[in-house]
């Protein structure tokens, strides 16, 4: 690295993977730095750099010095070891700047000489104060996986019924007759410990397993507009019982809350479904099989309008990101009960491949890691894609619409009429979706319209007329190869 790249840097400030210091003088207050980053995600620390973003660098006679007091504190002051690298970079004045890179452990957690385990928080770090941020940093290095940790429920709380079928139908066997030996099968097969189910073995054939675990739920509620509301709702279900029972659940609720297109097909025909069933089949999956159970929290579903959001406890592990999972990468969080999902507890198609699968089906996706609030997201778009230039893979959608947002607006046209008439100053829920349709895809035409809102082309163009006499859509270019554009955002 060079002068002019470090200054780059600098300019940049200080984040969670660059930390500036003047001069280090305490081989303790160094550890502590290397702590922080090692139990995160690694990172770089400039001496000689102001965290104002000066670079007033050191002098050269204490290179010797500063050298041996990194190597002190990495090997010394840090337990485990860690191994760091350091790079010298010249300034103009003569003055030298230590770049110290850091790794991000294998062998976490890490530990300051004081036995204080140190995680980064943004620029700055803070000690690990609760047992749930300990196990979820065991987690993160493989040491600890939250479903094979014992739960207080004891053989008391297998559903043997279930568990008998399932022994039956996967391996042709027979349940065993006496505690004892049902115990030690349970055992064997990675679902119990110490005389207890361990959290996988009580999701997957506990008879109630929320009698012990009640947080692991699926909450799930479907609203009439694009927003939370606090007071209207269309429909609203808890999901509880074994992973099974709440998959189906789920998958039940989010498919009697779509509408179901007719798709060229008669009137007496029961129609299909706007978004196809395996798309959601893959997305829930992906959240019982890889949510954080060591997050006491729901998986939340809500459906709106215009999108289904499923919400997954828990970041993605490791160094996973959403563009790697883009691209079939996958790392396993929960490897017992991600086995008995591709035992057929849950349908299963290989994995790495649920989320690919999802796209395949239906491109209006996105895919959020949300590191603050702690949960993955998906959403999946109800407005149906044609060829608009959309970025949904790995962030979030364009924003839609907000009805309340727009009926300010177009009250201020009281004065516009339409055959003689005032204009009445509030859109439709119609309009509203139009209005959707239209900020997805541009190219939108009369027809998809009417399919994709079960209308006919008549409703649809009277709607859109109202829209262009507000002032909020017009129509430029020609009928086949024109596109609407939105005045009104």
């Amino acid at each position: 690295m060079d002068y002019h790249a470090l200054k780059k840097i600098v300019s940049a400030g200080e984040d969670s993977s660059r930390q500036f210091k003047v001069d280090v003088t305490n081989a303790d207050s160094l550890a502590a730095e290397i702590t922080a980053f090692s139990n995160s995600s690694g990172g770089t620390i400039f001496i000689g750099v102001h965290d104002s973003q000066k670079i007033p660098g050191i002098d050269a006679k204490e290179l010797n010095r500063l050298n041996q007091l990194i190597s002190n504190a990495a090997s010394q002051n840090v337990r485990s070891p860690v191994t760091v690298q350091t790079e010298n970079i010249t300034l103009p004045n003569g003055k030298l700047v230590i770049n110290i890179k850091i790794p991000e452990g294998i062998d976490k957690p890490y530990f300051d000489k004081n036995g204080i385990i140190w995680l980064k928080t943004g620029a700055d770090k803070r000690r690990i104060n609760s047992k749930e941020e300990l196990r979820r940093l065991f987690q993160s290095s493989d040491q600890v996986h939250a479903d094979e940790v014992p739960t207080s429920a004891g053989l008391d709380q297998l559903d043997k019924i279930r568990f008998r079928d399932f022994l039956r139908e996967r391996f042709e066997i027979m349940l065993p007759g006496s505690d004892a030996g049902l115990l030690k099968l349970l055992e064997n097969m990675n679902l119990a410990k110490d005389g207890r189910l361990n959290l996988a073995g009580l999701l997957i054939f506990g008879e109630k397993p929320q009698f012990i675990k009640p947080a692991f739920i699926v909450k799930a509620v479907s609203y009439p507009g694009i927003d939370i509301n606090t007071e209207k709702y269309l429909d609203s279900e808890d999901f509880e019982g074994s992973l099974k029972s709440m998959f189906d659940g789920s998958l039940s609720f989010i498919m009697r809350n779509l509408m179901k297109v007719q798709n060229k097909k008669g009137i007496n025909s029961t129609g299909i479904p706007e978004i196809p069933r395996i798309v959601f089949e893959e997305i829930l999956v992906n959240a019982f099989a890889h949510r954080d159970y060591f997050i006491s929290a729901p998986i939340r579903i809500f459906i709106f309008s215009d999108r289904v959001e499923i919400i997954s406890p828990g970041n993605l592990p490791n160094n996973l990101t959403v563009e790697k999972i883009l691209k079939g990468n996958s790392n396993i969080r929960n490897p017992v009960i991600v086995s008995f999902i591709s035992k057929g507890i849950l349908p299963y198609r290989g994995l790495g491949t649920g989320i690919l699968r999802a796209i395949e089906n239906w491109p209006g996706i996105a895919f959020s890691d949300e590191r603050e609030a702690c949960v993955f997201k998906s959403v999946i778009n109800r407005l149906k894609v044609h060829n608009a230039p959309l970025k949904t893979y790995g962030g979030p959608l364009n924003e839609p619409i907000n009805a309340s947002a727009n009926e300010a607006k177009v009250k201020n046209i009281g004065a516009l009429t339409h055959a003689g008439a005032p204009i009445n100053a509030s859109l439709t829920g119609l309009q509203v979706d139009i209005l959707n349709a239209i900020k997805m895809n541009p190219k939108v035409t009369y027809d998809e319209l009417a399919d994709l809102h079960n209308k006919n082309r008549t409703t649809i163009m009277r709607n859109l007329d109202r829209l262009k006499t507000c002032g909020i859509v017009k129509r430029t270019g020609s009928k086949k190869k024109g596109h609407w554009e939105i005045l009104e955002q």
